[in-house]
Parts: structure tokens; sequence; C-alpha cells
């Protein structure tokens, strides 16, 4: 937890799983997300899913609807598990906003080349991304 002013941020990290994200995260990716935090359109935020709320979600609010957040993946290969097929999500099932994408070294890189290329590409911040907010909603 990080103090902000008064108020309190709660930090943590999530893992990525299957490819509804691709090409902007990959499954095994890890997340940093701020809990709580305001999302806007085009960001990646983590949810619970409106129909099994035990299961934690990782889309892209794409607009706010009467109902909740329109949530959609990034991958236009992959259109099922989004809110195409369950509907807005209500704002108190939203969790927290990803801020920075962690890609996990894959095993067996040993050469300085293949390191280098990893730390390279490692760490990347996630904004709102405006644009693909709209190209998601075009779908």
């Amino acid at each position: 937890m990080v103090r902000s002013g008064q108020a309190r941020v709660r930090v943590g990290i999530t893992e990525v799983t299957g490819p509804s994200m691709v090409p902007t995260l990959v499954h095994g990716d890890r997340l940093a997300v701020r809990y709580g935090a305001l999302v806007r359109p085009g960001d990646v935020v983590v949810f619970r899913h409106p129909l099994q709320q035990d299961l934690l979600v990782v889309k892209r609010a794409a607009e706010r609807r009467r109902g909740g957040w329109w949530m959609l993946g990034d991958n236009p290969f992959n259109e099922t598990g989004d809110s195409t097929d369950y509907g807005a999500v209500p704002e108190e099932l939203v969790l927290a906003v990803a801020f920075l994408r962690l890609r996990p070294r894959p095993a067996g890189q040993r050469s300085l080349r293949a390191w280098l290329s990893w730390a390279w590409s490692a760490v990347r911040p996630l904004r709102a991304d405006a644009s693909a907010s709209s190209r998601l909603r075009a779908r």
C-alpha cells in the first residue's frame, strides 16, 4: 500500500492468462495495478466476471454505458469472453486499473544479447489508449 496525500492507493500484481488481450498482453505477462483507481476509456482493467464473480478478467474499458463499462479484448480474432457476451460490467465489479506490464524472462536465455533484448522489452507502461477504445467500439 502506498500513501498518496491523504488517500491510500493499493497497488498489486496480477497475471494474465489467455489470448484475449494479444498483442497488448500475452499469456504469462504480469500487470502492476492500482486498486480503486479512476477508470478512463481505453484503460486496461481488472474486474470480476459479471456471471462468475470468483473469476477475475483483464480487458480494455472501451466506453461507459448505462449499467457500467463496456469491456473488450484487444485480440480481434478472439471474440468471446467480453461485453459482447455478458453486457456492460457494473462499476462495483471493476477492481483495478493496470499501469505497468511486466513480461517474465523466458527460460533458457543465456546469451547477453538475449538477456538485453528481454530487458529492453520486459517493462512497459500501460496508458489509456483512446484510439484502441474507439477502434474496439467499432467491432
